[in-house]
């Protein structure tokens, strides 16, 4: 990944955020780095091979498998398998709580929870359970909820929080201690192409509290649109919530959803796109004329039929000015602006991170005169610095860490800090397929942080392990 010195001093300039880091943009600014420059660094030095075989760490650092696909959970269900994004919440001093998605279709049934034939399906409330097929199995998506001590390093128990949902890919939490969980799909109720009639709609984000103990009602939150959802998050001081959207072909919006009672968003609100006042592209396809480190100034619009009854909504949406992006996925909040992946921008398709910062009007009709701006934060151009970048995580010291999420056959993914200058270091790796044949290759997904920040959680997506990795976060070597 090549950058140029003015996307160093440019970066450097707007690293606030990252707070008791000011002292690396100084020294990158006066390092004098050229054309040539790689913006790879060590962070915490080199990856030590994994003795078991599955994610290499730096020296000092370790993991501990806190479930498994298959694995038996406290309500009698089985752990999914394909566990994608996930959140972390404070439950005691020495215990947290962890929600976590699945990411399985509707033809993936014995992949879920339900076990073989769908054994367990006796253990389910069916008054929790959303949706069903046409032999009446509950589907598969949906979240899991975790109970793990920090202390002990020991999962305390799991059961099953969000039943009868499809393909629940990432999310975000709430200020309030809830998960968001969001389907990536857009289905209808009726028969499919697959073989599966579904009983309801389907590209829908669900609420899930954190603290709850069983399932979980299963209302779909409609005002926040429905469309093939990746992630996200809300900015805390507004209640204004920020969504991703990962359409293969990257022609997605990035939304922004105005509550109407910040605490309750069942109750509705407003759904808006992304546009730009002097133009209607992100992705650097091919015209690369957003230069890494760049602001743009944003323009919200108006959507209407947020429910999306023809599954044309960001095509309504781009043709009334939101512009494209290039499959929107991750997104987190960090201090004060909202940083999220693009897992197929820039010139050689490789990823973008970019990052909002709200008007201080945001929502508001003053924010015309002042109006938020979106960064081209960083844009790979060399997949051995980062590839197809897809769930993040602002750590608690400031730096983001980013999952990768190459899909070709044998594809290495990597888990990636990135400073507040754009520099990329390896924080971790998946050594290889979990697999037996059935996933070739396996994604990293759910990247979290425990509150007290002792504890890094990340997913192998498939067939699935969550992990939790401790270690000396504060030798950082950049």
């Amino acid at each position: 990944m090549t950058l140029s010195r003015r996307h160093l001093l440019s970066a450097a300039a707007t690293g606030a955020a990252f707070v008791g880091f000011s002292r690396f943009a100084a020294a990158q600014a006066s390092a004098g780095a050229g054309a040539g420059y790689v913006n790879q660094v060590e962070g915490y030095g080199p990856l030590v091979p994994d003795p078991s075989g599955l994610f290499d760490l730096p020296a000092g650092f370790s993991y501990t498998v806190v479930q498994s696909a298959g694995d038996l959970m406290s309500d009698g269900l089985r752990t999914p398998h394909k566990l994608d994004g996930m959140g972390c919440f404070a439950l005691d001093r020495d215990r947290v709580i962890l929600v976590r998605n699945q990411e399985l279709k509707p033809t993936e049934l014995e992949l879920g929870p339900y076990g073989k034939d769908d054994a367990l399906r006796r253990l389910v409330d069916p008054g929790r359970v959303y949706d069903r097929n046409q032999d009446g199995q509950a589907l598969s998506g949906g979240t899991t909820t975790l109970v793990y001590n920090l202390k002990s390093r020991q999962l305390e128990r799991s059961h099953l929080s969000l039943a009868g949902s499809s393909t629940n890919c990432a999310g975000g939490i709430t200020p309030w201690g809830s998960w968001l969980t969001c389907e990536e799909i857009v289905r209808s109720a009726g028969p499919h192409a697959d073989g599966q009639t579904l009983g309801q709609s389907h590209g829908w984000v669900f609420e899930v509290p954190s603290r709850g103990e069983g399932l979980a009602e299963p209302i779909p939150l409609r005002a926040m649109g429905r469309f093939k959802h990746e992630a996200v998050c809300i900015d805390p001081r507004t209640g204004i919530a920020y969504m991703t959207e990962d359409e293969t072909d990257g022609r997605g919006l990035f939304y922004r959803f105005l509550p109407n009672d910040r605490r309750n968003l069942a109750k509705g609100g407003r759904l808006q796109a992304l546009g730009f006042k002097d133009g209607d592209d992100s992705r650097n396809w091919s015209d690369a004329s957003w230069a890494p480190g760049d602001w743009r100034d944003a323009v919200w619009i108006d959507l209407d039929a947020v429910d999306n009854p023809d599954a044309d909504l960001r095509d309504r949406g781009h043709a009334k000015g939101g512009a494209w992006f290039a499959r929107g996925e991750g997104i987190h909040f960090g201090k004060g602006e909202v940083y999220f992946t693009c897992t197929s921008g820039g010139p050689r398709r490789l990823g973008q991170i970019l990052r909002y910062t709200p008007s201080r009007f945001e929502g508001d009709a003053r924010e015309a005169g002042e109006p938020g701006k979106l960064q081209l934060f960083l844009e790979s151009t060399d997949n051995r610095v980062m590839s197809m970048c897809d769930n993040l995580a602002v750590a608690p010291w400031g730096h983001l860490m980013v999952c990768e999420d190459k899909v070709e056959p044998l594809g290495v993914n990597f888990l990636r800090g990135v400073t507040p200058q754009g520099e990329v270091y390896a924080m971790g790796k998946l050594v290889r397929s979990l697999g037996d044949g059935a996933f070739p290759t396996t994604e990293l997904a759910g990247v979290c942080f425990s509150p007290d920040g002792t504890t890094m959680f990340v997913n192998a997506y498939a067939p699935g392990k969550t992990l939790a990795i401790t270690g000396p976060w504060g030798r950082l070597r950049t």
